[in-house]
C-alpha cells in the first residue's frame, strides 16, 4: 500500500475564489498529472490523504474523485485537524466541504474536539507524517504562505525518517499555464471546424 500527502496553497493565498478560475483548472491539471503517474506505477492501493482546507487539498480530492473509475486502486482520504473544521465558512463553501467528505473513501478527524489550540494543528501535521509515505507540496520556498509549516515539519520528519516530499512551485506552475492555454486555443480551433 502506498500513501501520499497532498497539501499546498489555500485558495486565498492564490487569489483563488470562484470555482472556475483558470488557476484552478491548471492547478487541478497538474496535480492529475501527478497523481496518474504515481497510479500507473503500480496496481497496488494507493491513498491520498488530504485535508479538508480550500485550496490545494479540495482540489486534490475532486482530482483524485474524477481518476477513480480509471484506476480501481485509487482511495481517498480527508482528514480533519479538529472537529467542527470549517464551521466559520459560509454556506457554500460549508456545503462544498460535507459534499466532498460525504464523496471520499474515509474522512475522520485527528482530534476529537473543536478547535482549541495550535497543538492540535501539530497534532494533524504528526498524523499525516506517520500515515502517509510521500508528500506533494504545492509550495514555492520564495512565497511563504501558511503551506511553510508543514513543509518545515517535512522536513524535520525527514531527518530521522525514510519520507520523501516534492514540491510544484511557481514555475512549474507557469509552464503548465502555458500548456493549459495552448490546450484551450486548440480546442477552440477545433470546435470551429
Amino acid at each position: 500500500m502506498r500513501r501520499l500527502w497532498i497539501t499546498g496553497y489555500r485558495s486565498y493565498e492564490l487569489n483563488v475564489f470562484k470555482d472556475d478560475d483558470p488557476k484552478a483548472a491548471v492547478i487541478k491539471d497538474v496535480l492529475s498529472r501527478e497523481l496518474k503517474a504515481r497510479l500507473e506505477e503500480s496496481d497496488e492501493e494507493f491513498w491520498l490523504i488530504t485535508g479538508p482546507q480550500l485550496g490545494t487539498e479540495q482540489w486534490s480530492i475532486e482530482v483524485a474523485l474524477k481518476l477513480k473509475d480509471d484506476y480501481p486502486q485509487l482511495k481517498v482520504s480527508m482528514m480533519m485537524p479538529f472537529t467542527e473544521f470549517g464551521q466559520q465558512w459560509n454556506e457554500n463553501n460549508q456545503a462544498k466541504l460535507a459534499n466532498l467528505q460525504s464523496a471520499v473513501d474515509f474522512s475522520a478527524s485527528v482530534s476529537d474536539h473543536p478547535y482549541q489550540s495550535p497543538q492540535q494543528l501539530r497534532a494533524f501535521q504528526r498524523f499525516m507524517l506517520t500515515h502517509t509515505d510521500e508528500a506533494l507540496l504545492l509550495y514555492d520556498l520564495d512565497h511563504e504562505g501558511k503551506e511553510k509549516y508543514d513543509y518545515q515539519a517535512i522536513q524535520k520528519y525527514q531527518a530521522n525518517h525514510d519520507y520523501s516530499y516534492r514540491l510544484i512551485d511557481f514555475d512549474e506552475l507557469q509552464e503548465a499555464a502555458i500548456e493549459w492555454q495552448e490546450h484551450q486555443r486548440e480546442a477552440e480551433e477545433a470546435d470551429k471546424f
